[in-house]
Order: C-alpha cells, then structure tokens, then sequence
C-alpha cells in the first residue's frame, strides 16, 4: 500500500474526492463499525473515484477489523448512485464518494436532481486531490499541446474526447481548456473515466483530459502520450 499512496498523494490538482455519509442515527458511532460498511463510488470501476476509494476502502477494513464493501453504481454524471446513497438507511453504514461533480456541478446542471448533496448528506473527510492530465491517443500526430491546439483548429469538430460523465472533472476541465484555446472537439460522456480510456485506446476517440491515476499506467506503457496535466507546475511522477 505505501508506493500507491506516495505516488497518488503527490497528484494536487484539479478535484477533489470526498467522503461523505447518511446521516447517523444517535448512538450509532459508540460501536462503530459493528457490521460491514458498503462505500458507493457513482462511477464505473477503474476511474480516479474508483481506484481512491478502494484504497480508502482497504485501509478502514485493515484499521477497524469489518468489511467496507464496494459498490459501483455508474451513470448520469454519478447522479444515480448519489441518489441510491441518500435513500439508504441514515445509519451512517452507507458512505459515499463524491467529487467536484455530483457535490458542486450537478445541482446546476439537473434541474430536478434527486439529492441535495447539502442537506442529504453529511461530510466525512476530503482525501484526495487529483491532477487531470491531458492525453491523445499516440496515433494523433501531436506531441505538445501547441500541436494539439494548432491540430484542432485546422479540423474543427472532428476530434472527439471522452469523459467519465456530464458534469465530471474531466468533462469541465476540457471545456475550459477549449475555451481557452478557441477550439472545437466533441464531448462523448461515458458512465466512467475507465469505459472513456478504453475506447480511447482502441482510437474510437483521440483525446481524454483525466484524473491521473487511471491514465498513468497506459502513459507509462506508450498506449498513450500525456502533452500536460493541470496544475501550475509540472509533477515530480511526469516531469516531462
């Protein structure tokens, strides 16, 4: 476990993962945990969300001696499993992994959103702050985000980009950068970042802008070229 969280510890960046639960019930944390506790993350397995709270998830199970329990509910920008944690039992035996996304962005962007992330849920810890990392696939012929930007201005609307839902980190984070670059790709959502790698590196799509940590490994293997990441100075992991 050391290694991960050393190198998963130095992604600050673009958002942040929280932990958040159903409200207890008095007297429920005298005990607690006494019986296994399930962690929703609201996205499909191997995204940022995903990976983290798994970690998160190991290391509770190893402290307190119960069982935290994975449950990926994906789909409609994470609102489908926000809204299946807020209608659990407030016992404080559901927890939640929320982010930028279905905490801040989703109760703008859903006029009839099922939850309200303030009121239905009480906060437990942010853990995590994750760099978004923009990455093409190596077929794309630049090298550099000057090259990427000069390559989609000279075709408007023909690159494509996924992300791992409406709303999400790697959808915004794209949309700004493409606003400030003046150009024109097309937003393909997936119901998590890792069904957007994969079709990324089987070339149905040319670029992704993504929390690091389910984008590192292909980057280290060559299955994809990283042109930058989102913070303001370069990472110790990707000096280059």
């Amino acid at each position: 476990m050391n290694q991960p969280w050393k190198l998963y510890s130095s992604l600050i960046g673009s958002f942040a993962l929280a932990l958040a639960c159903v409200y207890a019930l008095p007297g429920a944390a005298q005990n607690y945990p006494a019986k296994p506790v399930r962690i929703i993350i609201p996205f499909a397995p191997g995204g940022s969300n995903d990976i983290l709270g798994r970690m998160i998830g190991t290391r509770l199970s190893e402290l307190s001696g119960q069982q935290f329990i994975m449950d990926n509910r994906g789909g409609a920008g994470g609102t489908i499993g926000m809204d299946l944690a807020t209608r659990a039992s407030p016992d404080g035996y559901t927890l939640v992994i929320g982010h930028i996304g279905t905490l801040a962005v989703n109760p703008t962007l859903y006029p009839k959103l099922s939850y309200d992330p303030v009121k239905d849920l009480q906060p437990v810890s942010m853990f995590a702050k994750v760099a978004n990392m923009l990455a093409v696939h190596p077929s794309l012929p630049a090298r550099s985000v000057r090259e990427f930007i000069d390559l989609a201005k000279a075709k408007p609307g023909a690159l494509s980009y996924g992300s791992g839902g409406t709303g999400g980190g790697g959808h915004l984070a794209m949309e700004y950068f493409k606003l400030l670059a003046n150009i024109d790709c097309v937003h393909v959502p997936y119901k998590g970042t890792a069904p957007a790698i994969v079709d990324l590196l089987a070339g149905q799509t040319q670029v992704v802008f993504a929390g690091i940590p389910p984008v590192a490994v292909h980057v280290r293997a060559g299955r994809l070229r990283a042109l930058g990441v989102s913070t303001n100075r370069r990472l110790a992991i990707f000096p280059e």
